[in-house]
């Protein structure tokens, strides 16, 4: 009960992360020790559904991983729907409180993964900065109008997933640049069961591909793989900076300008431009708390490995 215990709180803190436009869940899943396991029993699913419908059921559940991936499931819908209301206010009312915390986070996130890289090679150097570009564009991309019919919304959905099992790549910052990412919030926050359900198939089905490709990459390329979500997580960072001023807006579905192009502006810059508090020492006081969290955590799943 205790395993469980720990393991329904990280999907919790997988749930919260992947609530936030800019903070991916793989990365919380790396650092908290799951991310081997949680790709392997993804990519069995396949297999295990063919098994199942053989009448093999408990050789399947065995497969997957099936406790393990329902008790994770578990926390990270308990922090969806319990916790998309709050992240949104508090995105709304403390934002440089919240990026200066997660900024703390992923940043020792990538000392964290770039240390488990045996052997820097120059093929793991070009995809390091690869990753690097690919996330540090993604953060400054121009918004898409994307539909919000049925179809869209399961093609999103299969975009997104892959992203959020990315370390360092958000599918909460992808819907973002979609149009989709406050749709399919209030969509959640609503019960809105028709959008949920499409859009949860969608994930469904690019979480299955794509776990098995990106599983397959970490066994036959190790370094040059996890040197490439290191550049993801450090180009990340360009996103998660706690000080910034908003260049573009859109009208969401409730008719309120909502900041979507943005720019990042040094503390005192971003108290002479916008004429609010820069928070300097509660911001410091938050990144080196994300920082300690996440090697206390890290040292916690080395113990446990």
């Amino acid at each position: 009960m205790k395993n469980y215990l720990l393991l329904y709180l990280k999907g919790i803190a997988m749930g919260t992360a992947d609530v936030v436009p800019g903070v991916s869940g793989g990365t919380i899943a790396f650092i908290s020790g799951i991310y081997g396991q949680l790709l392997d029993a993804l990519a069995k699913m396949p297999q295990g559904m063919v098994w199942l419908l053989r009448g093999r059921v408990r050789e399947a559940w065995t497969l997957v991983h099936a406790n393990f991936l329902l008790v994770l499931l578990a926390g990270i819908a308990t922090s969806i729907l319990t916790l998309a209301r709050l992240i949104t206010w508090l995105l709304e009312h403390q934002t440089v409180p919240v990026w200066s915390f997660f900024f703390g986070l992923i940043l020792v996130s990538c000392w964290v993964v770039g240390r488990t890289i045996r052997h820097w090679s120059l093929a793991g150097l070009a995809a390091f900065a690869a990753g690097v570009l690919c996330a540090w564009y993604i953060t400054v991309a121009a918004p898409l109008h994307w539909g919000q019919d049925y179809l869209s919304l399961f093609f999103a959905g299969a975009i997104a997933i892959c992203a959020m099992i990315l370390p360092g790549v958000s599918g909460s910052f992808l819907l973002l640049l979609m149009g989709l990412y406050h749709f399919v919030l209030d969509a959640v926050q609503r019960l809105d069961l028709g959008v949920i359900a499409v859009f949860s198939l969608g994930c469904a089905f690019g979480l299955l591909g794509f776990a098995r490709l990106l599983r397959a990459a970490l066994n036959r390329f190790h370094d040059v793989t996890l040197a490439l979500l290191t550049g993801f997580m450090l180009g990340s960072l360009n996103k998660v900076w706690p000080w910034k001023q908003a260049v573009g807006f859109y009208t969401n579905s409730k008719g309120q300008d909502v900041p979507l192009r943005e720019e990042n502006l040094l503390p005192w810059q971003f108290t002479e431009l916008t004429g609010q508090d820069a928070q300097l020492w509660l911001a410091i006081l938050l990144a080196v708390t994300g920082f300690m969290l996440v090697l206390v955590l890290e040292r916690f799943a080395r113990k446990k490995a």
